[in-house]
């Protein structure tokens, strides 16, 4: 099962939260925020909306790269994959975030 790493940044203090795969590797991250109770907040959001493909937007990036962003339902961004090379790469992570994210552990860092 995968999990969650909340952290506090060195650089600029904000709180982030990325979501992990059972091999660690990095399959959601977030944005910053300024309050841990804000990051707390977008995990549990991350929860929720993960289970609906309707909230997986699917991008290709300047380069050609492939990524995706988990929106709520209001349309905010919510967290960002990384990048991708091919769609079929995409549709494998989104399927991992939404197998992992609905009842993974928050582990801070």
């Amino acid at each position: 099962m995968g999990h969650f790493t909340l952290f506090k940044s060195s650089k600029n203090g904000d709180y982030y939260f990325n979501l992990k795969a059972n091999n660690h590797e990095i399959i959601l991250q977030s944005e910053g925020y300024k309050a841990k109770a804000g990051a707390e907040n977008g995990i549990e959001s991350v929860k929720l909306n993960a289970e609906s493909d309707a909230n997986f937007e699917r991008l290709i990036a300047k380069n050609g790269q492939h990524y995706f962003n988990l929106k709520s339902g209001n349309g905010q961004i919510i967290g960002t994959s990384e990048m991708y090379t091919t769609k079929a790469s995409v549709e494998i992570g989104i399927a991992s975030v939404k197998s992992n994210a609905p009842e993974a552990d928050v582990l801070e860092e």
